[in-house]
């Protein structure tokens, strides 16, 4: 008696969503079964991977990510060309950290001309995020999405505290939006639909569920992304139907893992720090992530090696 493969049926569909301009538009989701089950379904669109830079030297990441980037970490023009140019980067996810009021409280327009500046030095794709400071990310998106007019960009991220303003200017200029919401399904549901309640395409919407590193509640986010996705696959839950986006580097750079120097049994910092953005982006994929922000090139690499024989 021959072996017969068990095949899942899905109702519904990952809505897909595309950002960039021209030739260098890229397009995420569309899957119509969970990741990389292929023979269950369509997976048209393979996973993409944005190198994450600042508007600003970052002096509080990891030694190991510092010197990938020290020779052009200290201007984000230059930086953002080396990630396309030298590292064959298909997204850059350019962070305003430097608005944040602890930090060095930049002004919206200072945000908005660092954006005109790499916006006009690339030609990949660009996510603009803000400094995750609510009241400040209000006024500073909102300038950001003027500056990136007609670039057909990905801004964010909208919070419970915030999104009417940025969900505004991402209408007003024809940019995608990430809505984040704090590790639980049922509050990614509500921002969701409070979002297209105000008249913004849900096939125009990400959905950030948070992310976790490796050892620091990996499982209750690999939890979180795969009840979405099955609410938008088995469900037809048409809120839970968005591209979900992993933000997998800021939070694994910071762990103790990726930044304690000698450990005995830990094996070399750089290898360490490496595996562990890896393992992390990787749990994200299975989990049901579309789009990853990520740091380290060698971890991107890595990652590109793994999407490329699961797709």
């Amino acid at each position: 008696m021959s072996f017969v493969t068990p095949k899942e049926s899905y109702n519904g569909k990952v809505l897909s969503l595309d950002f960039g301009k021209d030739d260098k538009a890229v397009m995420i989701g569309g899957d119509t079964s969970l990741p990389f089950l292929t023979f269950e379904g369509e997976v048209p669109n393979k996973p993409l991977i944005a190198y994450e830079i600042q508007d600003i030297a970052p002096d509080d990441w990891s030694d190991t990510v510092k010197d990938a980037y020290k020779d052009v970490s200290g201007d984000p023009v230059t930086w953002a060309k080396y990630c396309q140019d030298k590292l064959g980067a298909k997204a850059i996810a350019l962070r305003l950290i430097s608005t944040h009021p602890d930090r060095d409280n930049r002004s919206a327009e200072e945000a908005a001309k660092t954006v005109k500046d790499v916006l006009s030095a690339i030609n990949v794709p660009l996510i603009i995020l803000g400094s995750n400071n609510i009241e400040k990310d209000s006024l500073v998106l909102v300038a950001a999405a003027e500056a990136a007019s007609g670039y057909n960009c990905i801004i964010g991220k909208a919070q419970e505290g915030n999104y009417k303003t940025i969900v505004a200017a991402a209408l007003a200029h024809n940019h995608k939006l990430i809505a984040m919401s704090e590790l639980d399904i049922n509050l990614a549901k509500q921002l969701n639909i409070l979002i297209t309640q105000m008249g913004f395409d849900k096939s125009r919407l990400i959905t950030d569920p948070m992310c976790s590193a490796l050892g620091y509640g990996l499982e209750y986010t690999y939890s979180v992304m795969e009840r979405i996705r099955l609410a938008g696959l088995v469900q037809n839950d048409a809120t839970m139907q968005p591209p979900i986006i992993g933000d997998v580097g800021i939070y694994v750079w910071k762990t103790k893992e990726t930044t304690a120097p000698d450990v005995e049994g830990w094996g070399t910092l750089n290898e360490r720090g490496i595996a562990w953005e890896s393992v992390t982006a990787t749990s994200m994929l299975m989990a049901g992530a579309n789009l990853l922000i990520m740091r380290h090139p060698k971890a991107v690499e890595t990652l590109n090696k793994v999407i490329e024989e699961l797709a």
